[in-house]
């Protein structure tokens, strides 16, 4: 059957049409098959209809064309014609030419596969066509809805601590099937949703690489035995469905005296690539989605069905993880570039601070509120709402370099730690206030707490060098111990609270207590004397 020319409203199930008790409609031949659809209602009395029809109709007669004395042959051709156009049912009107419909066109309907319903006296051929369009406005407007609600679900996930796997969740949910992120070499990165059986798994990974771009560094020389991807509007067979792809543009920049591997070459096999291409098999139905950032990510999806709206809510969620996986190349961005290599080079990092755009920066730790490690694709997503791409992942904490006139504001999802306004000779300094801020912060159950700046203190008035050489006295029986000298700072700074000190530095509050006594016995000190405490403080802020 060739595909029908589609309008823009979803087809209706037959089977809605025949509930429809208003109509009386009867299926009196051919499939009881609920995937049979209707387009749209057409009357014809022609003996030929297959040049009047599109396909996907449900075809209305009376039988004014059938002559007195028709026979099994004749129904036949009639019949089969109908099939050869794509039509999707046949409604026959009984009365007033007909008393019944006719047995020899039953009889063909039966045999041609072609469901027959019955159309009785009373309801007019207007009348199945109004119910139609009604039952198309109807699904339009809930295809319209379901798209709307995915729309606003996804944008929602993308803005979570964790957006890349919160998209895919919400997509997994919407198509009722599975959502898989294919990164650049072909490793899933990530998915959601329930996991296939092995066969739909390869044939999906299969199908990413149909879509996948090339990187300049895997461009080959084409040759008779390695052929270039299809282009435009071509299917790509694969076993055991075929593979439907669209392509998203022309090819530019190639010819016979392009060079291959050349920017031209690459620009061809970019153009040849199809944007999207599906399958299916073992009855599921597969798409992959080329991410539009060029990195080379795919999004591949795996429903049991296709249902309307879901090619559009693929495409949404396809959008925002091109927005969430994709680098941004700007000038920003080569000034990064250039920074990093004139580090690796040996430069200070005060020279390649003015590089990055600005002479002073806050150092902010960040940790999910969630118990999932940060994935890069996170990290990035919290750098973008602090409004900084200079993003690092060190273990379960994110580290972003902000600069100093941009407000650092609390992010949903995250407990950050934010340090002073430092400069770049500072800024290990400043990376050791944001950490205990963020051990603070996380210890209070506070979003967010600030190394804030403060009036001139007492501890100010000691010249720094006398502070410095009592610092190192007072704390030298436990400076060979990081985890003590970390461990009292912290108990000291949350006014000694076991379980608070427990939570900031992840350990058991036994353990603790364990260490509060070590430093006590080995300092020589009652660290229930607030004076004691006072002198340790001061000590450690000069370490």
């Amino acid at each position: 059957m060739p595909d029908p020319a589609v309008p823009p409203t979803p087809p209706v199930p037959l089977d809605a049409l025949l509930a429809r008790a208003d109509l009386g409609l009867r299926r009196i031949a051919g499939p009881a098959d609920p995937a049979v659809v209707v387009h749209w209602a057409h009357t014809s009395e022609m003996a030929d209809p297959y040049p009047y029809l599109l396909g996907g109709e449900l075809l209305l007669s009376a039988g004014v064309h059938v002559p007195d004395g028709a026979g099994a042959g004749y129904f036949d051709a009639y019949v089969s014609r109908i099939v050869a156009a794509g039509g999707a049912a046949l409604g026959f009107g009984v009365a007033p030419v007909h008393d019944t419909v006719p047995g020899a066109l039953v009889e063909a309907c039966e045999m041609h596969g072609l469901p027959l319903v019955e159309v009785p006296p009373r309801t007019t051929f207007s009348a199945v066509a109004r119910a139609l369009w009604q039952l198309m406005a109807q699904a339009r407007t809930a295809e319209l809805r379901r798209v709307t609600e995915a729309q606003q679900s996804l944008a929602t996930a993308a803005a979570r601590p964790d957006p890349v796997p919160s998209v895919l969740q919400q997509l997994a949910r919407r198509l009722g099937g599975r959502a898989v992120l294919y990164g650049p070499e072909g490793t899933r990165l990530a998915g959601a949703g329930p996991e296939p059986g092995e066969e739909v798994r390869t044939a999906l990974a299969k199908l990413a690489e149909v879509v996948r771009p090339p990187s300049p560094g895997h461009l080959r020389t084409p040759s008779p035995e390695d052929p270039r991807p299809p282009s435009a509007g071509h299917t790509r067979a694969s076993s055991p469905g075929h593979t439907r792809a669209s392509s998203p543009g022309h090819r530019v920049g190639s010819g016979p005296d392009a060079p291959a591997g050349s920017p031209g070459d690459l620009h061809a096999d970019l153009a040849a690539r199809p944007s999207s291409a599906s399958d299916t098999v073992a009855g599921v139905r597969l798409v992959a989605h080329a991410l539009g950032n060029g990195e080379g990510f795919v999004l591949g999806t795996a429903a049991p069905q296709r249902d309307a709206g879901d090619h559009t809510i693929a495409s949404v969620a396809a959008v925002l993880l091109s927005l969430l996986t994709g680098e941004r190349h700007s000038g920003s961005g080569a000034g990064r570039s250039s920074a990093l290599v004139r580090l690796l080079l040996g430069a200070a990092p005060a020279e390649v601070a003015p590089l990055l755009g600005g002479d002073r920066w806050r150092v902010v730790h960040g940790r999910p509120d969630g118990r999932a490690a940060p994935d890069p694709v996170t990290a990035s997503a919290l750098g973008a709402a602090l409004g900084s791409s200079l993003v690092d992942v060190a273990g379960e904490v994110v580290r972003v370099l902000v600069p100093d006139g941009r407000a650092v504001e609390r992010v949903p999802g995250w407990t950050l730690g934010v340090s002073a306004a430092a400069a770049p000779r500072d800024w290990p300094a400043a990376d050791t206030q944001a950490a205990r801020a963020l051990a603070r912060a996380r210890a209070t159950r506070a979003p967010l707490l600030r190394h804030g700046d403060r009036p001139t203190a007492l501890t100010d008035l000691v010249p720094p060098t006398e502070a410095d050489a009592h610092a190192r006295a007072l704390l030298a029986p436990i400076e060979q111990s990081p985890a003590l000298v970390d461990t009292l700072r912290t108990w000291l700074s949350l006014h000694g609270s076991w379980d608070r000190t427990a939570v900031a530095l992840d350990v058991h509050r036994n353990t603790v207590r364990q260490r509060i006594a070590r430093c006590a016995a080995l300092l020589d000190a009652d660290l229930d004397d607030p004076d004691v405490r006072m002198e340790l403080w001061f000590a450690l802020r000069r370490t």
